[in-house]
């Protein structure tokens, strides 16, 4: 084993990328010990990817580059500047609000930071702000992605850890929405420091017709619930909804209410048992299409093609992380890692709270250096056995470890988001790192929430009876 471990952190140490180095580390191991002939290490990495729930991860990647292509993250920033654009450090909360509405569609915080987020830092930088303050928020508002459903790192470990992906996408809900009022609280504490103004005149009409545009999304579900309850099956009274919206949407020329629409009709579809989280992934590009090629028009086949040979560039990525990853997560658990960890971890403490503060650190520190996908596939078989023993909810640990994860991608050596806005805002990883520093403060409020208040991560998937 620490031969494996040993040879995996050196690989990484002189610059080989992740994935090799967990393949290089492996194909070693077993050819000069002979745990095993040498074809297991292609079929365990056949066996890493062979599997149902990870074609989501194509579909929801395509589906977030379509957005983009679509041009439907500029109308989801205009709609959030007439929302909260008048609240003082206003661009700083459109950034959160902008976020969260394209967490919605996209589910990775990479395509967060390099879709909204580019648009965000040069609005921040134009208004005056501080090119530090403009990254931190984004990069703080980027790990909404994850979070709120749909989310890659949740496919990834409900594969890995065989829980509901729906559980977990409704778990992931009202964690969520507490990070969303946190990070906002930090920067109306910031506006009122450092004296940032509002960036967009108080217009009632404006505002009211943001707060309309949420009324009519809002209204999507009641209606559909209100016309089942007069006898109508489920399959007509989502029909007649989404005609009467498209119709409504048409007539008055909505900003953002279609794009709001992708997490109601992914949620709802997956309540109402229209599909499966995997499916849910189909439907989301299916929606994409439709806004980019039928209701906007903004979507021509260039910009369909780039965002096809993106998405295959990506998907090849993640994909060949998780194959090397399920060879390296398999010699460690043959190696029996897991059994040796556990019996370290019970040795210090027979503590569920202990047990966490000492996980979240663990997690914490392999984050700054590990890809989220490859962190997951590796940690899931060592540490659910003991997450069983200590009688925790599987559904929140996979909140506390995607948590974990994310913060993970904001901190050098390794973490992406910080890499994508260093080079967006034309700023060194140095600079970058500090301006991010500030904006943890809330994603560990957060964490901390999770951590310690199960119902927080727990109360809506047992609501919806999705939980075992």
């Amino acid at each position: 084993m620490l031969l494996l471990l040993g040879s995996f952190l050196l690989l990484m140490l002189v610059g080989v990328p992740v994935a090799i180095s967990m393949a290089v580390a492996s194909v070693l191991y077993i050819v000069l010990y002979g745990v095993a002939p040498d074809i297991i290490v292609a079929q365990r990495m056949i066996a890493g990817v062979e599997s149902f729930p990870l074609l989501a991860v194509p579909f929801f990647i395509l589906a977030g580059n379509l957005m983009n292509s679509a041009g439907v993250t500029g109308r989801i920033y205009s709609f959030a500047v007439a929302l909260v654009g008048w609240m003082k450090g206003g661009l700083a909360q459109v950034n959160i609000i902008g976020s969260v509405i394209f967490s919605g569609m996209s589910g990775t915080a990479l395509a967060d930071a390099a879709g909204i987020g580019t648009i965000e830092i040069k609005a921040m930088k134009d208004h005056g702000y501080p090119v530090e303050a403009a990254v931190g928020v984004t990069a703080a508002s980027a790990t909404l992605g994850p979070i709120f459903p749909p989310s890659l790192p949740f496919v990834i470990y409900g594969m890995m850890a065989n829980v509901s992906i729906g559980a977990l996408f409704m778990a992931g809900i009202l964690p969520g929405v507490v990070m969303t009022l946190l990070m906002m609280i930090t920067v109306a504490a910031f506006a009122y420091r450092k004296r940032w103004g509002s960036d967009a005149p108080f217009n009632v009409r404006e505002l009211l017709s943001a707060g309309m545009e949420i009324l009519v999304v809002l209204m999507v579900p009641v209606a559909i619930y209100l016309m089942m309850r007069a006898g109508l099956s489920m399959n007509a009274a989502a029909g007649i909804a989404l005609l009467v919206l498209l119709a409504l949407d048409w007539y008055f020329g909505f900003s953002a209410v279609m794009a709001l629409m992708t997490p109601v009709i992914l949620i709802g579809g997956m309540t109402m048992g229209w599909f499966t989280p995997t499916e849910a992934a189909v439907a989301a590009v299916l929606w994409s299409l439709f806004l980019g090629l039928v209701r906007y028009r903004t979507m021509t086949l260039s910009t369909l093609a780039k965002a096809s040979f993106d998405t295959i560039e990506t998907t090849a990525s993640v994909l060949f992380i998780v194959t090397a990853a399920s060879v390296f997560a398999w010699l460690l658990t043959v190696s029996q890692a897991a059994q040796l960890l556990s019996d370290a971890i019970l040795s210090i403490t027979d503590n569920k709270w202990v047990f966490l503060i000492l996980v979240n650190l663990l997690m914490l520190f392999v984050g700054c250096f590990l890809d989220t996908i490859a962190a997951i596939t590796i940690l899931v078989p060592i540490l659910l056995p003991i997450v069983a023993k200590f009688g925790i909810d599987p559904v929140q640990f996979g909140l506390i470890m995607t948590l974990n994860l994310m913060i993970g991608l904001l901190h050098p050596p390794l973490g992406m988001v910080l890499f994508v806005l260093s080079r967006v805002a034309k700023l060194s990883v140095e600079r970058t790192t500090m301006a991010i520093v500030p904006w943890l403060v809330p994603l560990f409020l957060a964490l901390i929430l999770i951590t310690f208040i199960p119902a927080v991560s727990l109360w809506l998937p047992q609501q919806l009876g999705l939980l075992r």
